[in-house]
């Protein structure tokens, strides 16, 4: 397995959502009303929901496992492998349904649900990253 590859990918994952945090209005009512901040929570959403796919596929790449039919299954296959829990695998993969809205535009994106997400799932992320680390440290 290519860990410096991982360990780029993870700092991309970080700083993406170091860039939510800093660019998060206070209340879902200022950012339906900020064009800028709308912009930056989306890329760095759909980008921190791809950094986290990419790892994945990469350390199944690695593994005996299957390569994944679809982004969600990433997930799946991960949990199955014991990397993540079958919780963090559900959350991650509404999180690539995210995705799928914003960059092909499925449907109309819900700021409202694009503010929650930046206001109480960056946690889902930061998990993802944990368990990436401690797979690290038993390798």
């Amino acid at each position: 397995m290519d860990w410096p590859l991982i360990e780029q990918k993870l700092e991309s994952l970080r700083r993406s959502i170091l860039r939510v945090k800093e660019k998060c209005p206070a209340n879902a009512a200022a950012f339906g009303n900020d064009l800028d901040a709308q912009d930056i929570l989306a890329l760095n959403l759909t980008r921190a929901v791809q950094m986290c796919v990419d790892i994945g596929t990469h350390i199944i790449a690695g593994s005996e496992f299957p390569p994944p039919a679809t982004m969600g299954k990433t997930f799946d296959i991960l949990c199955e492998a014991g990397i993540i829990s079958a919780d963090l695998a559900d959350r991650m993969k509404k999180a690539v349904g995210f995705r799928n809205i914003a960059v092909h535009n499925y449907e109309t994106i819900n700021w409202v649900i694009v503010f929650a997400i930046a206001t109480a799932h960056l946690q889902d992320f930061e998990e993802f990253a944990s368990a990436v680390a401690r797979l690290a440290d038993t390798q």
